[in-house]
């Protein structure tokens, strides 16, 4: 499942890319009007997003079922010799969300045939109880 930081104030992020998906029928040249965004400043400033991630699963996905009616789930991201561990609430996002807006048209920069009726779920995660492996470096006295 690919997760995505979810900003605080996603208003322009996601006029830029609904403006981009529907801007060209080209689905390469979305992609990479889409990529540049990102890879620009997008994600250089922390204080800009929320905390929490969200993520798309289709409609009648038994996982998305699951995960919404436990209502919490530990995500687990490991790559190279790096292992985070987060433990989570989550919630499906309703139709309206800010928050659901921004992820489908974040997603649609990827696969613009991505369908209205999917799930868009938020993870919050409970950053005191988070784990990673190796921990971070000890601060010297």
């Amino acid at each position: 499942m690919t997760v995505l930081l979810a900003p605080r104030e996603p208003a322009e992020s996601t006029a830029f890319f609904r403006f981009q998906v529907q801007k060209s029928p080209d689905p390469r040249d979305v992609y990479q009007r889409g990529l540049a965004f990102l890879q620009s400043d997008y994600f250089q400033q922390p204080e800009t997003f929320s905390g929490r991630v969200t993520a798309v699963l289709p409609a009648g996905s038994p996982l998305a079922a699951a995960l919404i009616a436990d209502g919490v789930c530990a995500l687990e991201f490991d790559q190279f010799r790096q292992f985070y561990r987060l433990p989570c609430g989550v919630h499906d996002l309703a139709d309206g969300d800010t928050a659901r807006a921004a992820t489908i048209w974040h997603n649609r920069l990827f696969n613009p045939a991505l369908p209205d009726d999917i799930h868009v779920l938020s993870f919050q995660p409970d950053w005191a109880a988070a784990e990673a492996r190796p921990g971070p470096p000890a601060i010297p006295p």
